[in-house]
C-alpha cells in the first residue's frame, strides 16, 4: 500500500466518509491518519525518529519529514532526532538551540502489518474524538429529561440509545419491577455524565426525585415560568411520593395549579411514574408548620421542635397514629426526607405520661434540695421552675405571682435554693480535686465545679487535655451514618453547654496555652473594630 498519487484522493474521501457516519470533524480523522502513517514509517526508518507527515487537505498528498533539533552540547541524547549547533552548521544558517532542521523523506510503502497499525492508530482516534463529541454534547444535559429508545438490558440494568450516544439506566434507577424490551420507548432523568476511560457514561435515573419536579415543570406552566416553586421532593419510587410547592403569586393557588383541572396535570405525572401516589402540599418557612403540612392525611396536636438537634417531636391522637406513621412507615419516613428532620411521633396519651413523669421528678427534686412539702413544690414546677438555679437566682417578682408565696416566703426559698447550690458546688470541688484535676482546669472561667467533676470523670484533668477536645466532644452533636442520624454524646451536654460556647472556650483555652495566636482569630471582626475605631476618631 504505497502512499501514490492514485490513491491520494481516497485518503480525504475516507476521511469525510468516516467523519460523515461518526458526525465528527473531518479535520480530526486527517489528523489521525497523519499520526498514523508516522508511526508507521517510524517503523520502516526508525523509532528514534522525529517523522511527521502532513496531508494536504486539497490534494490528499502525504509528505513526510524528518525534524532534528538543535540542542545543548550536554543535553544531546537522541542523535536521530536532536544535534549540536556544531552539527547544524552545515544545515543551517547561524543555527541557535531550538532551532529545526527539516528535510523530506521518500514516502513508505505500507507493508500488511504496518497497514493494520496504522488503521488501528485511525480507528482508536476517531473512537476518542467520538467520545468527546458525545461528553460535550450531553455534560450540559445532565438534570434534564431525555426520551431514548431500549436497546438490550444487561443485568437488569437498561441500555438505552438516545439517538446520538448510549445510556444506562441501572436496575436500581428503575421504578419497583420495571421491565423493558428491545424497542420500548422510555423517558428518565438525566442524572450524572461523567467522562471514563471507555468513554462517556451517561446515568439515567426514574427513581430520582429530580426526575418527579421535572416531570411537574413540564406538566405545569406555572412552574416553568417561575410562578410555583418546587421546594422539596420526597419519593418512595413506584409507591408513594410527597411534593412541597409554594407560589410568588398570591392570587395563584400553588396546589391547586399542580393538580389541575379534574386532577389532569397530576394524573400525567402519575401515570408516567407507574401510578405511584402524589401528595402535593403547600411549603411554609415555619418548620412546625410545614411539618404539619407534610404529614398529611394525619391530624397533629402538638409539635415541639428541637432546631440544635434537628429533631422534632410530634404529638396525634390516638386514631391518628397509624396514619401518621403510616404504611411500613412510609408517611413520617417521607415527612422526614422533605422536612429534613428526625421526627418522633407519639400519642397524646404517651406525651401526658411522659410529661407527668417530669413532672413528679421535679417535683422530688425541690422536695428533697428545699426541704418543702409535696403541694409547694408542685406549685413551683407548675409555675415553669425546673432546677435550683431558676429558683436561686430568678427575679423575686416572678416568686411573688405563684398563689401563698410572699416576700418573706420567696426570700427563704432564694437562700435555701442557694445555699444548696453552694453546697453541691463544695462537694463536687472537692471530688474533684480527688479526682486528680488540676487546678489550671478549676480555675478555668467558664467551668462549674459539676463540670469539672464531669470532665474529670472522662479523663480531662488539665488544662491542657481540655484543649484538646473538639467541640461536639463536650456539647455533643449528630453523625450521619449510612443515611441515618446517629446522636454523639457530650461530656458537658447534660450542663446543655451549646456547640458555640464549647468552641469559644476550647479556643480561650488554646489562647491560654499559646497554641493560638488571638491576632489571627476572626480577622473579620478584628478590621470591623478597627474601622469603628477610625470612623469614631474621624467623628470626633
Amino acid at each position: 500500500m504505497a502512499i501514490t498519487s492514485a490513491n491520494q484522493l481516497e485518503l480525504l474521501q475516507t476521511a469525510d466518509a468516516v467523519a460523515r457516519e461518526k458526525m465528527i470533524d473531518p479535520g480530526l480523522v486527517v489528523e489521525a491518519m497523519e499520526e498514523s502513517l508516522a508511526r508507521a514509517a517510524k517503523s520502516r526508518y526508525g523509532a528514534e525518529m522525529d517523522i511527521r507527515v502532513s496531508i494536504d487537505r486539497k490534494t490528499g498528498k502525504a509528505t513526510f519529514t524528518r525534524v532534528r533539533t538543535v540542542v545543548e552540547d550536554d543535553e544531546l541524547e537522541n542523535y536521530q532526532a536532536e544535534m549540536t549547533v556544531e552539527q547544524a552548521k552545515q544545515y543551517l544558517e547561524n543555527p541557535a538551540v531550538g532551532d529545526q532542521h527539516i528535510e523530506e523523506i521518500p514516502p513508505v510503502d505500507l507493508g500488511r502489518i504496518a497497514a493494520q497499525s496504522a488503521k488501528q492508530v485511525i480507528l482508536q482516534k476517531v473512537r476518542e474524538a467520538e467520545r468527546d463529541r458525545q461528553y460535550e454534547e450531553f455534560k450540559d444535559r445532565a438534570g434534564t429529561i431525555i426520551n431514548g429508545v431500549v436497546k438490550r438490558e444487561e443485568y437488569g440494568n437498561v441500555i438505552v440509545d438516545l439517538g446520538q450516544g448510549e445510556a444506562i439506566l441501572r436496575r436500581n434507577d428503575k421504578i419497583g419491577r420495571e421491565s423493558y424490551r428491545n424497542g420500548d420507548r422510555v423517558r428518565a432523568y438525566i442524572k450524572d455524565v461523567r467522562r471514563e476511560a471507555r468513554g462517556p457514561q451517561i446515568f439515567l435515573s426514574r427513581t430520582a426525585p429530580e426526575f418527579m419536579a421535572e416531570l411537574f415543570k413540564m406538566e405545569v406552566p406555572e412552574i416553568y415560568d417561575g410562578i410555583i416553586e418546587i421546594k422539596a421532593v420526597a419519593r418512595d419510587p413506584g409507591s408513594r411520593a410527597k411534593i412541597a410547592v409554594i407560589s410568588h403569586d398570591s392570587s395563584i393557588d400553588p396546589v391547586g395549579a399542580c393538580v389541575g383541572m379534574r386532577g389532569s396535570r397530576v394524573q400525567a405525572v402519575v401515570n408516567e411514574l407507574q401510578g405511584e401516589k402524589i401528595d402535593i402540599i403547600p411549603w411554609n418557612e415555619d418548620q412546625p408548620t410545614f411539618l404539619v403540612n407534610a404529614l398529611q392525611p394525619a391530624e397533629v396536636s402538638k409539635v415541639v421542635l428541637d432546631e440544635e438537634a434537628e429533631r422534632i417531636e410530634v404529638v396525634v391522637p390516638e386514631d391518628q397514629l397509624s396514619l401518621a406513621i403510616g404504611r411500613r412507615g412510609q408517611n413520617v419516613r417521607l415527612a422526614s426526607q422533605l422536612t429534613h428532620l428526625d421526627i418522633d411521633i407519639m400519642t397524646e396519651a404517651e406525651d401526658s405520661e411522659r410529661r407527668q413523669k417530669e413532672f413528679e421528678v421535679r417535683t422530688k427534686l425541690f422536695m428533697d434540695t428545699l426541704d418543702l412539702d409535696e403541694f409547694f413544690a408542685q406549685l413551683l414546677v407548675s409555675e415553669g421552675f425546673t432546677n435550683l438555679e431558676e429558683v436561686a437566682y430568678v427575679e423575686l417578682d416572678e416568686l411573688l405571682v405563684i398563689d401563698g408565696v410572699d416576700e418573706d416566703t420567696a426570700n427563704e426559698l432564694q437562700a435555701r435554693a442557694r445555699d444548696m447550690l453552694e453546697a453541691q458546688a463544695r462537694e463536687a470541688m472537692e471530688k474533684a480535686r480527688a479526682m486528680g484535676a488540676e487546678d489550671s482546669l478549676i480555675e478555668f472561667d467558664g467551668l462549674t465545679p459539676q463540670m469539672i467533676v464531669a470532665l474529670a470523670e472522662d479523663g480531662v484533668k488539665t488544662l491542657e487535655d481540655f484543649a484538646t477536645c473538639a467541640d461536639w466532644e463536650l456539647a455533643g452533636g449528630w453523625t450521619t451514618v449510612d443515611g441515618e442520624r446517629v446522636k454523639d454524646d457530650g461530656v458537658l451536654e447534660p450542663f446543655e453547654v451549646s456547640l458555640e460556647e464549647a468552641q469559644n472556650m476550647v479556643m480561650t483555652a488554646r489562647v491560654m496555652l499559646g497554641w493560638v495566636d488571638p491576632t489571627e482569630l476572626e480577622p473579620d471582626q478584628a478590621e470591623e473594630g478597627d474601622l469603628e475605631g477610625n470612623e469614631q476618631e474621624a467623628e470626633a
